[in-house]
């Protein structure tokens, strides 16, 4: 079981727990994943972001998800893992789930998906690497019945 601890500091942002839960939930079962551990999620705007992106990246723009690995540190018998931390931008992920015709609250499972993934080391480097990051992704929003986001529709195939 996985322990979130969300912070809003968006009022846009509607109470999303379950939603959070669900969607880590969901990745921890398809990939195996049972330590008890601990995940914080900032939910934000575009500007909080962008700031976050620029200082920890190099990169002055918003983006949709941010994911901070926590430093592998002892800790004492019993004391949940950190995995770190996952902050959101509401206004990029609503502009991309309009863009893509899907529920917003589709594209947020699938980020925070994509974000735990990466606090569990998954990462998007290489085609090797995004291949089966992509494909975990695939597979754990399955388990929440929602479609494969990677799937050009046939209408918009070249």
């Amino acid at each position: 079981m996985i322990e979130i601890d969300i912070a809003v500091e968006d009022e846009g942002w509607a109470t999303c727990d379950a939603l959070l839960q669900e969607a880590i939930q969901a990745v921890c079962d398809e990939i195996g994943y049972t330590t008890p551990a601990g995940v914080s999620v900032l939910l934000t705007n575009d500007a909080e972001i962008q700031i976050l992106n620029r200082d920890f990246r190099g990169k002055d723009t918003p983006t949709n998800v941010l994911s901070f690995p926590a430093e592998d540190i002892p800790r004492p018998e019993g004391v949940p893992v950190a995995l770190g931390d996952i902050a959101l931008a509401r206004e990029t992920i609503e502009r991309e789930a309009d863009a893509a015709s899907r529920p917003f609250e589709h594209h947020v499972k699938h980020l925070i998906i994509h974000g735990v993934l990466h606090l569990l080391g998954y990462d998007h480097e290489t085609d090797d690497e995004a291949g089966l990051m992509e494909s975990t992704e695939i597979k754990a929003l399955s388990r929440l019945g929602i479609e494969d986001p990677y799937r050009v529709p046939v209408a918009e195939r070249p």
